[in-house]
């Protein structure tokens, strides 16, 4: 497995490189021995008893168990001219992979009191996350990193220096603190306690994480499972993650490639899950196609239980999907489930028969850890739990209970009233824009139901598979991207807009209060005796002219002024005969250029 190195120096002396960010649900842990009397020699061969040690561990716990994804694993490396250990498993969806590896690296440090542990997830020292009600007020997240360890079974922080600036510290800087100074990490027992609560149900939370039922399962699937049963993990990951491709793949009809695991020649066998590979199954809805729908109907009319019958349906589908598809061919399961395939056809093996299989042991256990007591639930968060439990889950319920606890707990504390929850808030971390009123939009408080509307649609959209979610991506970034074509069309319309503007004032077509007389008896609204204009001013009670005259005036100059630009054209095209006919209005040619032409209204062409 490679791992980034921490010592790129690319753009001159001091530059350690871009910064390294985990993918989400992984999980890292890096193992060194700390100890000035051994060599570089004896400290490797230090690290490989303690490799040796987790085999031991694994093979007296995990006889049973299936990860999610990838499990532990150490590899010995050499960095910055030392030894260490370090180890990446990816843990999906399954929270108590990662809480398990930190079970045994904990355990393993009872017996290696020179081992130096570090363990971190995308989100850092979740350790510390854990604790966060009990942390001191210096150690905070942008302090944290590489000032965690797990030592001699013990949670340790190595504090700031007397002198010391509040930051990060290097890694290399914490092992020089470390290999220097070995009391000064400190031991803070409330901080501990609350970071390795999650492992007081264990080594016994190791079994019961684990689920079994019995299914209808094509023979072929049956006797892969039985093989190796942590391959379920896999098959329900592809069920789960199934795209269109994948969907096509069980069609024959369309894929062109007949199926490797037909639904059919179904026989009842116990499987072995993690509850959550149970609850990820088990929670999906999905309408089977052809073949796999017929089969479903055929399995529910003899009498299984639809929900049974559904199960080994999805079951059947994820394992053809695995085999067949192209995105997991490189996959450790998918290739050793291929190699079993050519034993069958080779004849090197056979499937088991009836008898067989009745022979193999068959267990279902209740489903009552997926019920959840709402009446129960809602006493939980209101911190006033009966003692019944509100989850089958024993570990959900406590997990429940402390986050309630924790809560109450920061809002009992003195120290984080009105000063202390707003009063340490970073001042970019609050919200001191105008109110809702003077924006001018709604009260995000007060539209619940977009809120709702919005988040059902988050719920659906993540519970869609990677290839619906790029197909949504695509067409968003194709809407985007209409939408952009879209303004640079109305920029280009306000910019001709713009220059019309521009041209009609170069003809004073828009200038509403030009300075020039105007003789009585000539314009839009003048007559013979110049009254036209007169005839509506009015005069208030004391004298002054009304606001109608502004109106007035500029009525009439706008006219005015428009059908002087539309003269100017002289016939040609231009922007005022252009904006009126936009409003639907046709003007005659003007009488005065009729007379120089050599016309007069009504008697057409002089001769």
């Amino acid at each position: 497995m490679d791992f980034p190195q921490d010592d790129l120096k690319w753009f001159g002396e001091g530059f350690d490189g871009f910064p390294k960010k985990l993918p989400d649900d992984v999980v890292e842990y890096i193992i060194f021995i700390i100890d000035s009397k051994l060599s570089d020699i004896q400290t490797r061969e230090r690290l490989q008893t303690f490799q040796r040690a987790l085999s031991t561990l694994e093979k007296k716990f995990l006889k049973e168990y299936i990860w999610q994804r990838d499990s532990i694993n150490l590899e010995l490396v050499r960095e910055e001219q030392r030894w260490l250990l370090r180890g990446r498993t990816n843990y999906g969806d399954s929270v108590a992979d990662e809480w398990l590896i930190v079970y045994f690296l904990q355990e393993l440090s009872k017996e290696f009191k020179d081992a130096w542990i570090r363990i971190y997830d995308s989100d850092g020292e979740f350790l510390l996350i854990e604790a966060a009600n009990a942390l001191p007020n210096w150690l905070n997240p942008e302090v944290s990193k590489n000032r965690v360890w797990i030592s001699n079974h013990r949670l340790l922080v190595i504090p700031l220096g007397k002198d010391e600036e509040p930051a990060p510290l290097k890694r290399s800087q914490a092992l020089q603190i470390i290999e220097a100074t070995p009391a000064r990490p400190q031991h803070y027992p409330k901080v501990e306690k609350e970071a390795f609560h999650r492992l007081n149900g264990y080594p016994a939370a190791i079994s019961e994480n684990q689920h079994h039922a019995t299914l209808p399962l094509p023979r072929k699937v049956a006797h892969i499972l039985h093989i190796s049963p942590p391959y379920i993990a896999a098959i329900v990951e592809a069920f789960y993650l199934r795209d269109p491709i994948s969907v096509r793949l069980l069609q024959p009809e369309q894929s062109k490639t007949p199926l490797t695991f037909p639904p059919e020649d179904f026989v009842d066998v116990s499987v072995r899950f993690t509850k959550v590979l149970y609850a990820q199954l088990l929670g999906q809805q999905w309408s089977p196609p052809g073949s796999w729908d017929s089969a479903l109907e055929t399995l529910t009319k003899s009498g299984k239980p639809s929900e049974k019958a559904e199960m080994g349906i999805k079951m059947s589908a994820g394992i053809q999907m695995l085999i067949s598809h192209s995105l997991y061919a490189s996959r450790k399961p998918t290739r050793e489930i291929a190699l079993l395939l050519e034993d069958l056809e080779n004849g090197d093996d056979t499937l088991p028969t009836d008898a067989e299989i009745d022979s193999w042991p068959k267990r279902s256990d209740d489903e009552g850890w997926l019920n959840i007591d709402f009446s129960e639930f809602e006493k939980e968060l209101d911190g006033k739990g009966g003692g019944k439990e509100a989850f089958g889950d024993k570990t959900a319920q406590e997990n429940l209970r402390k986050m309630v606890e924790r809560f109450n707990s920061f809002l009992a504390d003195d120290e984080t009233g009105i000063e202390g929850a707003d009063g340490g808030l970073d001042p970019m971390d609050k919200d001191n824009d105008s109110d809702a009123a003077e924006r001018g939009w709604d009260d995000p408080e007060e539209t619940d139901a977009e809120f709702a509307e919005y988040e059902a649609a988050y719920s659906k959209f993540i519970t869609l598979s990677a290839a619906e979610k790029a197909l949504l991506t695509d067409e968003a970034r194709e809407l985007a991207l209409a939408q952009d074509a879209e303004k640079e069309e109305d920029d280009e319309i306000q910019k001709l807009t713009d220059m019309m503007e521009a041209e009609l004032f170069s003809h004073g077509a828009l200038n509403v209060n030009p300075k020039h007389s105007r003789e009585s008896g000539q314009g839009l609204l003048g007559n013979d005796k110049g009254k036209g204009k007169a005839k509506l001013e009015e005069i208030d009670e004391e004298g002054e002219e009304t606001d109608d005259d502004d109106i007035l005036d500029e009525d009439y100059n706008l006219a005015d002024n428009m059908l002087k630009a539309f003269k100017n054209q002289a016939g040609m095209a231009g922007p005022a005969g252009n904006m009126m006919k936009l409003m639907g209005v046709q003007f005659p040619q003007d009488k005065d250029d009729e007379v120089k032409s050599g016309t007069s209204v009504g008697e057409g062409k002089s001769t």
